[in-house]
């Protein structure tokens, strides 16, 4: 295998400088599932039982603001033992910024009166815990704002991370994820070498005269993979880029099927891994509709 030249080189985070990036990265991802499992133990226990009807008002998983409203009103009697003027004057500064705050407040009121969820006791041992649950999402939510905002002053005067940040889809924290488990993206001399790293590479199943058919061989890095394909997600839901382009040529002949949209997915995925180690490689930022011409004179998709 030497002789062949069939070898990788390991990079030592601490020599190559990766070594502060890979933690944030890892940490970033820790926060997150511990984020999401809570959000998810919320939304199908504790609101059920405690405050079916609030669950309307929940937009996103990112906000605070929702959590704090439910710490401190975990049960709508509690709302509803006030008037609705003085619960609004309560609750104003909790819910922060919102469009039509005093509308929002005022179907919340309303939304509490006649609810149909447990009639628990405000010094309960049920809402301490429920007050206990939400006040570890609203603490992950601050750790999962503070690595955004630490991952963001270390790599913005990073070339490459400014590169990244050009391309439709990558974001701040997918940028720092390629950046984290791929290195310095210039060490792989041509795209499918990268291709092979991220598992994003063909492999066909082969016994004696069988012969499977080519799919992509996941054998690279998982975590690598999983953030090009959520990229390539993000980026055909804008308007104006290749990705979306070729997503829509590639659906074109049946755009409800199913397992025709999860190849154009993972085609698409690809196109993000190639286009990932063009734009490092040569420096340039991402151009919205260039594509290269290969050798035999066809467009390169």
């Amino acid at each position: 295998m030497l002789e062949i030249g069939a070898v990788q080189f390991y990079h030592d985070p601490l020599v190559v400088g990766t070594a502060d990036i890979q933690e944030l990265s890892k940490t970033h991802e820790i926060v997150s599932r511990s984020k999401t499992e809570l959000w998810h133990r919320i939304l199908t226990h504790y609101l059920p039982l405690y405050f079916p009807e609030a669950e309307r008002f929940h937009r996103s998983s990112r906000t605070d603001w929702f959590l704090a409203f439910l710490e401190r009103y975990p049960s709508p009697h509690m709302i509803t033992a006030m008037s609705q003027d003085a619960f609004i004057a309560d609750v104003w500064e909790v819910v922060g910024r919102k469009v039509s705050k005093e509308h929002l407040l005022s179907d919340i009121y309303a939304t509490a009166v006649g609810p149909v969820g447990l009639p628990v006791h405000p010094d309960s041992d049920a809402v301490r815990m429920f007050r206990l649950v939400l006040a570890e999402g609203r603490s992950l939510i601050r750790q999962r704002d503070e690595i955004e905002a630490r991952a963001v002053e270390l790599l913005s005067d990073l070339p490459d991370y400014r590169l990244l940040t050009t391309i439709p889809g990558i974001g701040p924290i997918n940028a720092m994820t390629i950046l984290a488990e791929a290195g310095d993206l210039r060490r792989f001399h041509h795209h499918r070498q990268f291709l092979k790293f991220c598992g994003m590479d063909l492999a066909t199943v082969q016994s004696g005269k069988f012969r499977g058919q080519s799919r992509i061989s996941k054998y690279g890095n998982a975590r690598l993979r999983r953030t090009l394909w959520m990229a390539g997600q993000t980026a055909v839901l804008k308007r104006t880029n290749s990705f979306r382009d070729k997503f829509e040529r590639y659906i074109s002949k049946d755009r409800h099927n199913a397992h025709l949209r999860r190849k154009a997915y993972t085609a698409i995925a690809a196109k993000m891994a190639r286009t990932v180690h063009a734009v490092v490689k040569h420096g340039v930022p991402y151009r919205p509709f260039f594509e290269g011409v290969s050798p035999g004179g066809r467009t390169s998709l």
